[in-house]
């Protein structure tokens, strides 16, 4: 990788708007999209699908402007929308893990850009150990799921081994305390 790639500065477009990414969120961020990303890899091998981690902007609006976004993670099933460092189809899954300059939008513009692009599944990950999850319903988001780890094995809440299937990818599964592995 050059060192112009590596200066590249992160950015979005959203409405014609940049809005900067730097400087990077804080280790738990990476911490979490690490461990989602190698659970979700794992369980899309050997499928069309492929899994990225920050690194491919989704231009939502292929034909009006330039508009787009950088998830923190994204699954895409059809690589004919794949072209250089984006991708202009519909992704099947996002999750957006929140930092504290990144919180409103993941929560507003970003969850309404996903949820007109069509986007079946999106997840809301906060590095205090919540998850929302977001199904597709009749074209507006739902509040399907909302979690908060509890990883002390005594507390009655205790749910550290609650299993979350992916909905388009059923035998995709995770442990609520595996997405929050490490991060303390």
């Amino acid at each position: 990788m050059g060192m112009a790639e590596l200066e590249r500065k992160k950015d979005e477009k959203i409405n014609g708007i940049f809005y900067n990414m730097s400087p990077a969120p804080g280790y738990r961020h990476g911490i979490i999209n690490g461990n989602i990303y190698h659970m979700l890899k794992a369980g899309l091998k050997n499928s069309l699908c492929l899994v990225f981690m920050e690194n491919l902007d989704f231009q939502y609006h292929p034909d009006e402007n330039d508009d787009y976004v950088c998830p923190d993670i994204m699954v895409i099933c059809d690589r004919k929308h794949l072209k250089g460092g984006a991708y202009s189809g519909v992704p099947k899954f996002i999750v957006e893990t929140l930092s504290p300059s990144t919180a409103k939008r993941d929560r507003a513009e970003k969850k309404d850009i996903y949820e007109k692009a069509g986007v079946e599944e999106y997840w809301i990950v906060s590095p205090k150990g919540t998850v929302d999850i977001y199904y597709l319903e009749n074209g507006r988001y739902i509040l399907e799921q909302s979690y908060m780890l509890q990883e002390e094995k005594d507390d009655e809440d205790y749910n550290a081994e609650t299993e979350i299937c992916l909905k388009g990818f059923p035998h995709i599964k995770m442990l609520l305390g595996e997405i929050f592995e490490g991060v303390d």
